[in-house]
């Protein structure tokens, strides 16, 4: 039983998956929007907006801690300068996922996940 174990695994071990969603947040907030999987994106969601509300807080812990997650300084410099002043006043809901439908090779629902204007 899966007893209080959230997430999905990807079937790939945790510091890959990891790695995974750290590249794709510092995409998303580089070009806002990415092109992916609808599972990968429900997950990476959570990354994206967590990220978003330190950029919001503005304090050096929550810069520290966005930048230990953002692969790219100049994103996290582009995070709490451009990207968190527009949300100032959104009390979260910072990305939206369009479907495209499914993948020609394998079926896979593909999704556009991008920052809300």
């Amino acid at each position: 039983m899966r007893h209080k174990v959230s997430g999905r695994a990807f079937g790939r071990p945790g510091h890959i998956r990891r790695a995974m969603f750290r590249s794709m947040v510092t995409d998303l907030l580089r070009h806002g929007r990415i092109k992916t999987t609808l599972q990968k994106a429900k997950e990476s969601r959570i990354f994206a907006e967590r990220m978003i509300t330190h950029g919001k807080e503005g304090s050096i812990h929550s810069r520290r801690q966005a930048a230990a997650f953002i692969t790219d300084t100049s994103v996290v410099k582009r995070l709490f300068d451009e990207i968190a002043p527009e949300f100032a006043d959104r009390q979260g809901g910072y990305t939206r996922v369009i479907k495209l439908g499914p993948r020609k090779g394998d079926g896979a629902e593909m999704v556009i996940l991008e920052l809300v204007s």
